[in-house]
Formats: structure tokens, sequence, C-alpha cells
């Protein structure tokens, strides 16, 4: 029951109950992104993503960035471009979590260039 109302009322958990409506009835699938969001457009144009699971904007991948957001440029013509081995697989916004970057994260001490003058 609890979640049957989350699907109506709650949109940050995953699409509601209008979104799937205008989904099934006004969207056309374009395609699927590695991630497994499903993006769509409707007749008029507007453009939306379905997110496989928690609902974040910085999981759309450079491919379908420039599409969701009416960049024309050459990633708009070909959703899988090729990828070289030197680039990274995309990641969603790490920031909070237990992969997020510190400077010094391993040492826990700052190794500083100076030394203070007063103890």
């Amino acid at each position: 029951m609890l979640t049957f109302f989350k699907k109506i009322f709650i949109w940050w958990n995953q699409e509601t109950l209008g979104t799937k409506l205008q989904t099934f009835f006004f969207g056309k699938l374009i395609g699927k992104d590695t991630f497994g969001n499903k993006y769509y457009e409707s007749k008029s144009g507007k453009r939306w993503v379905i997110y496989k699971d928690e609902i974040d904007a910085s999981k759309i991948p450079i491919e379908w960035y420039s599409w969701i957001h009416f960049t024309g440029n050459k990633i708009e013509n070909s959703h899988n471009l090729k990828k070289y081995d030197w680039q990274k697989p995309h990641q969603s916004n790490q920031t909070g979590t237990e992969n997020s970057y510190h400077p010094n994260k391993d040492n826990n001490e700052i190794d500083k260039k100076y030394k203070n003058w007063k103890n």
C-alpha cells in the first residue's frame, strides 16, 4: 500500500503515475543508455528520461546529455559513439559517498609545507 502511494505522489523515488501515463500515451522511445535509462520524446518535441534506479540527473551519460538538452551536434545524430580505451566510463555524482574524492583520504594527517611559529 505504501509503495502505491509512493508511485502516485513521490517523484524522487521513480516515475509518478502522471509520468507513466504520459509516457504510455504520448511518448516515443528513442533509446536506452548503458545504465538502463530510457529516453522518450513526444510529437510536440518534449523530451524526458525514465531512470532505471534512483533519480539523479548526473546519471545521464554524455551521449544523451546533448540530446536531452536540445544541443545540435554530432552526438545527437549518433548515440553509439566510438569510445577510446583512454576514456573512463561515465559515473554519477559521487559526492557524499565512500567513492568521493578527498585529497588525503588514505592519509589522515595533513602534510603542511610550513611550520607554525606559535605552539
